[in-house]
């Protein structure tokens, strides 16, 4: 009797131990249970933050301002033919000018900090309005009013640029080989006019330096210059910034037509 008692205890511990491992096996086969917040009960909602942070490439930028979305910027601008210079992720005075130029073509406030407005004019972009009604393949366009020029190459837009045409500001100053200085308004006439003599690097002029200066109307010129303000600035001439005044000759030949207006 005392052997079938042990039997009988052996059994009931082998059939304890099957159904551990049973149980065990069933436990690593059901699904894993929900992390927490994906719970399929009702949980409370948070509080959605006040100001929520925007994407990276359309947050509120200004200059001075660095990271990959200024970055996206520059490559943007370049991609539509304005030179931001060096895509960096720096927003600086580059860059500025470069924002100028859109925002002008694209009818928005000339501004260096940029917004919604912006970004949403960058997704969809305006093509420049020629200024004049003869539209040659190769020609440069100069907006005064708006203070751009477009440089068109085979009948499309090859650069875009900001610029600073004549103050309207009246001043004196002797012409070369004068003796008497001559007094004048500081204009930028309009008209339609061809490419004509240049220099390579800075010349020095009655009026200052001129850097890599292309003459298209007397003594008036295309030329780089250290200044390029977002208001008119000069003395008649058309400044451009200086990163784009280095290559601006190798795109524009002599000879090549220059429409000037002040468009509506």
């Amino acid at each position: 009797m005392r052997g079938r008692a042990i039997d009988v205890r052996k059994s009931a511990v082998l059939l304890i131990a099957a159904v551990v491992l049973t149980g065990c096996d069933d436990i690593e086969a059901a699904p894993a249970a929900p992390s927490e917040g994906t719970t399929k009960t009702k949980a409370t909602p948070s509080k959605a933050p006040a100001t929520p942070t925007p994407s990276p490439t359309h947050r509120k930028l200004k200059p001075g301002a660095k990271g990959p979305d200024v970055k996206v910027l520059q490559q943007r601008l370049k991609a539509l033919h304005y030179d931001p210079g060096k895509a960096d992720g720096r927003y600086g005075p580059s860059t500025q000018t470069a924002v100028w130029a859109f925002q002008a073509v694209n009818r928005l406030k000339q501004k260096s900090t940029l917004s919604a407005s912006f970004w949403k004019a960058l997704d969809a972009p305006k093509e420049p309005r020629p200024v004049a009604k003869k539209r040659e393949r190769n020609r440069v366009d100069v907006d005064l009013k708006r203070q751009y020029l477009v440089l068109y190459k085979d009948g499309r837009p090859r650069l875009i640029t900001h610029v600073s045409s004549g103050s309207g500001e009246y001043y004196c100053a002797k012409d070369r080989g004068a003796t008497v200085a001559r007094c004048r308004y500081a204009t930028t006439g309009t008209g339609d006019f061809r490419t004509g003599r240049r220099a390579s690097g800075w010349e020095t002029s009655p009026l200052g330096q001129l850097y890599n200066p292309i003459y298209f109307n007397g003594g008036i010129a295309f030329h780089g210059a250290l200044d390029v303000p977002l208001h008119p600035a000069s003395h008649g001439c058309v400044r451009m910034p200086m990163h784009i005044a280095e290559y601006f000759p190798d795109l524009v030949g002599t000879g090549v037509p220059v429409h000037v207006r002040r468009a509506r």
